[in-house]
């Protein structure tokens, strides 16, 4: 079959990967899990999401692709109580609602609708299953369709809708990530915002930097793997961005190292007269500006793009202003 229903059976059917109980931390490290300065600097957004809104008497925070909630619970912990009454948290994810997970949170397995407040997906477009496509000897555009072992095959031409995604958004590589579906599950997430910003974090690239041979990959309890899609690993692609982002809406781009520093995560050794002064305070801090460090690392999650839509409202303050990636064009 085609890559896309094989990614959508492999991640999220009845046995896929995403089902199991031990959720996405039990086989790789996203900044939600790498500390919870990430949480911290979700909830500084949600607050200045908060006061661009003029402090509504109900703020949605949406977080899409929830895994097991972890971001959810570490934002409401670092919350101000005065502004966590005014929070109505939704957890969107197929699996099932884990055990531990705060009350006061909703979880849905599908997009809630007019809301005002906050929507954050955290590596969750690089899991919305997509087609690929590779040129035959001619030239032409045609599916790859793809067996439970992994192994693949040319099929039929490209439909309208591909082609066209294709030629406007990819229109030179050897294997193309068609991110159709991708656009059209970002726009619906825009849309369930009556007001508020939409934020989406991933592994991205742009139309000046396209990987000719695609990025399709496999991961399994830490690894790097084949992409086979029978349900035993994490099948992903990175994202088109640029292609994402919804146009009739205010948008800005920017790399997760500029984000978080914009948002007060710095990755600087603390004063070493801390040291002598307060030993144990030194040691939180160390440990802190680690954490920081591996979350704005340029050459890892710190180099993963942030698109950022505004939706009647103007962009938080932090966020505002900030540069595009280097060879990205400005949205």
């Amino acid at each position: 079959m085609r890559w896309r229903p094989a990614m959508e059976e492999a991640l999220y059917g009845a046995d896929g990967f995403y089902r199991g109980p031990e959720g996405p931390a039990g086989h790789f490290r996203t900044s939600v899990h790498a500390s919870p300065l990430f949480a911290g600097a979700v909830a500084r957004l949600l607050a200045e999401t908060d006061e661009a809104l003029g402090r509504p008497a109900e703020l949605a925070l949406v977080d899409v692709g929830a895994g097991r909630g972890e971001l959810l619970a570490g934002v409401l912990a670092a919350l101000d109580p005065g502004l966590a009454a005014r929070v109505r948290p939704y957890a969107v994810e197929l699996a099932d609602r884990p055990a531990g997970l705060p009350a006061a949170v909703r979880w849905t397995d599908t997009l809630p609708t007019g809301l005002t407040g906050l929507l954050f997906a955290n590596e969750w477009l690089d899991n919305v299953p997509l087609d690929i496509a590779e040129p035959d000897e001619d030239g032409l555009l045609r599916y790859v369709e793809v067996g439970p072992d992994g192994e693949e095959r040319l099929g039929g031409p490209l439909e309208e809708a591909d082609a066209a995604w294709a030629a406007r958004w990819w229109p030179d590589g050897e294997r193309v990530e068609l991110g159709r579906t991708r656009d059209e599950a970002w726009a619906s997430a825009v849309a369930a915002l009556d007001r508020g910003l939409a934020v989406a974090v991933d592994y991205a690239h742009s139309a000046a930097d396209r990987p000719l041979f695609g990025t399709l990959a496999g991961f399994r309890a830490g690894r790097e793997v084949r992409p086979v899609p029978d349900g035993s690993c994490d099948v992903t692609a990175h994202v088109a961005l640029d292609a994402a982002a919804v146009p009739v809406v205010h948008s800005l781009w920017t790399t997760q190292r500029a984000a978080l520093h914009a948002l007060g995560v710095y990755g600087g050794r603390p004063p070493l007269a801390l040291a002598s002064t307060d030993p144990a305070g030194y040691l939180r801090a160390l440990g802190g500006a680690g954490e920081a460090a591996e979350l704005t690392d340029p050459a890892g999650l710190g180099g993963f793009g942030w698109l950022a839509q505004a939706v009647r409202m103007p962009v938080p303050r932090s966020l505002a202003g900030l540069p595009a990636p280097a060879g990205w064009q400005t949205l």
